[in-house]
């Protein structure tokens, strides 16, 4: 037995460690999965740090694939499921992922991308197999099929070893030239140890283990989502929701006695959009922490979710690259209403004008980083980009301009990167420019972020028509790239106009460009 699940399901034989809706499992349940799912990966010699991909929605499955991952020393790279499969087969060429796990949403894209890629098998659950098989036939050079349930049947119960060495989570954001870039769960977030056996105790140690059930309303190709994976393995049950949706969330919590969870500013404001009635339906006191992350939370919002749930809130700020380079807990937010916190170790705000001198306190210049430890942001495979994310040595920025206060304490006004926040994903237009360029009537365009009450942010597309008396329509231009790239990189609304305003040297004031819709939504 995995010796974590061994201990609970001996100490709490009753308890359901894994809800996801569907399947119900306790600890000894959960330990026999994950013994033959470690196994099953270090059958195929992937214990050596090998790499397999997880493309499915949220699941139990979802979870014990990554745990198992895990556990058999391999790195798992979550995969964004709304991609198409060409976008996933550069993350599986990319990694080097030799195994790919799909659920039923995502099963034939999956296949494809795993053909295109060359991945050598792919485990499906909760899909139509002989569909996939069928279509997986179709190629001498596809992938074999196998079924969740199979792959699990046909593994070795026993032990699997517990001196292997643990390997991070490769995550990938999305491109500012288009092509997404991996990074390695950042020192700050994974737990490390020289054996699995080791990182397993270590798990014990993060903030949300000293509570009880933990309550997963994100994607789990997120960080802050797929710590609900990682803290099943710290012993603390789980409870797994798919797709967001308001009421389910206090439903769960209230069934569940939930405890934690990690959430987004969007979540936070769907809950408070909720008829107060149905608000009141639900218990939310068992809650100790939730930490929210992912963008910038409106300050109306964050002071009515602590006056509803309490002093529970704790915010994080930071990035997938680096982790949490911020907090703020709910006292030190209500007398500090909007700021995202002061810098934890290992990492040093500094506020920096434009030719990088050092701002006074309450001044507002570019938000950098300085990491002690030399590492900053490090690029999967790409030694060019990483010298490019770290202005030097171990200092860094992530795109916002702010202010930092007598105390410490930083507030964030603006953005001088591209990069748009949307809902707490985030979106680089470059990928959406470099499609719509394309479509026969668009003569230049840019994409920015604008307003959106629920997101924070939406992506709009400035679209200068090829002939201003013929100009595509907003449906025609949003479908162009909808046909093209992941629905969620896409425009969602679109102004035609005149000019882009373009340099002599091509390049585009994102930032001014910016304002017009920044200063009408301050002033509506």
């Amino acid at each position: 037995m995995t010796t974590f699940a061994a201990a609970l399901a001996a100490k709490r034989p009753e308890q359901i460690a894994l809800d996801d809706g569907k399947s119900r499992l306790g600890w000894a349940d959960v330990d026999g999965i994950l013994n033959r799912a470690a196994n099953a990966l270090l059958g195929r010699g992937l214990g050596d740090g090998g790499r397999v991909a997880v493309f499915a929605e949220n699941s139990a499955e979802t979870a014990l694939a990554h745990v198992g991952g895990l556990i058999a020393g391999a790195s798992t790279v979550p995969c964004n499921f709304h991609l198409s499969a060409a976008e996933l087969a550069y993350i599986l060429a990319d990694s080097g992922a030799r195994v790919l796990f799909v659920g039923p949403e995502t099963a034939e894209r999956g296949l494809e991308a795993a053909r295109q890629a060359g991945v050598g098998i792919v485990v499906a659950w909760g899909s139509d197999l002989e569909a996939v098989n069928s279509a997986a036939a179709g190629s001498t050079q596809g992938p074999v099929v196998v079924a969740w349930a199979t792959w699990l049947e046909t593994a070795d119960p026993a032990d699997p070893p517990s001196d292997l060495a643990p390997r991070p989570h490769l995550l990938y954001t999305s491109g500012t030239t288009g092509r997404p870039k991996g990074t390695d769960l950042p020192p700050t977030m994974f737990a490390g140890g020289a054996t699995v056996a080791e990182h397993l105790e270590r798990l014990k140690e993060n903030r949300f283990a000293a509570f009880g059930t933990h309550l997963v309303v994100g994607p789990m190709y997120h960080t802050g989502p797929l710590s609900g994976a990682r803290l099943l393995a710290a012993g603390i049950p789980s409870v797994i929701l798919g797709r967001f949706d308001a009421e389910a969330t206090l439903r769960a919590i209230d069934e569940n006695r939930v405890e934690t969870s990690v959430m987004v500013p969007t979540h936070f404001i769907r809950l408070l959009a909720l008829p107060e009635h149905v608000r009141r339906r639900y218990d939310v006191s068992s809650l100790r922490l939730v930490t929210h992350t992912g963008a910038r939370c409106p300050v109306e919002v964050k002071r009515a979710m602590i006056e509803w749930w309490g002093p529970v809130i704790f915010e994080a700020y930071g990035a997938t690259e680096v982790g949490t380079t911020n907090s703020i807990t709910s006292e030190e937010w209500l007398a500090h209403p909007g700021s995202v916190g002061r810098a934890i170790p290992p990492f040093t705000a500094m506020i920096l004008d434009d030719a990088g001198n050092e701002m006074p306190s309450g001044a507002e210049g570019r938000l950098f980083f300085k990491d002690s430890t030399g590492r900053g942001i490090v690029y999967h495979n790409d030694p060019e980009k990483t010298a490019a994310a770290n202005v030097a040595p171990g200092v860094f920025s992530l795109g916002e301009i702010g202010y930092m206060d007598a105390e410490g304490y930083v507030y964030i006004t603006d953005r001088f990167s591209d990069m748009v926040v949307s809902g707490g994903v985030n979106i680089y237009p470059a990928e959406s420019e470099q499609v719509l360029i394309g479509h026969p009537k668009i003569a230049d365009v840019a994409c920015i972020g604008v307003p959106n009450t629920e997101m924070g942010e939406e992506l709009k597309a400035l679209v200068v028509p090829v002939d201003p008396a013929d100009p595509p329509s907003e449906l025609e231009v949003i479908e162009y790239c909808r046909e093209r790239l992941s629905h969620y990189k896409c425009p969602r609304s679109v102004d035609i106009v005149d000019s882009i305003g373009r340099t002599t040297m091509a390049k585009v004031n994102k930032r001014e460009l910016r304002a017009k819709y920044w200063t009408d939504a301050a002033g509506a």
